[in-house]
């Protein structure tokens, strides 16, 4: 029995997906996938599965993920499936297929909130200044 170990991260949230030979069963920090969350975090991480066809009914997925908000968890739990299905089943036709859908299906989003800079408020803001 092959099994494929992956993460994904999105902002800072780190998903670590395990996908190995089952009968489709898919659980994220060891809730079924029907019980998580709201409705659209089950959409988006359905996504990979959904394109995906056959080959989500013979695979058990394992997904636990940390950090961040609930909304960055999904995107990470998403890269982090769809990069554990396409290394599970080597098929070329499905990388293809995810790159097509969505390049974020397969490539980290890098981009995260500027930091604040020392003594100010927000990111961008500056003091202000007072002349009298």
């Amino acid at each position: 029995m092959k099994a494929s170990h992956i993460s994904g991260k999105r902002k800072s949230s780190i998903a670590k997906a395990t996908v190995k030979d089952g009968h489709g069963i898919v659980r994220i920090n060891k809730i079924l996938l029907e019980n998580y969350s709201n409705e659209v975090s089950r959409m988006k991480v359905m996504e990979p599965l959904l394109i995906s066809g056959d080959l989500a009914k013979k695979v058990n997925v394992n997904v636990s993920v940390a950090g961040g908000g609930f909304q960055s968890q999904a995107e990470a739990a998403r890269l982090a499936i769809a990069r554990a299905l396409v290394n599970f089943s080597k098929d070329k036709a499905l990388r293809q297929a995810f790159l097509d859908y969505d390049r974020h299906l397969l490539i980290a989003d890098v981009r995260a909130a500027e930091t604040s800079k020392p003594n100010d408020s927000k990111p961008r803001a500056k003091r202000q200044k007072s002349y009298r």
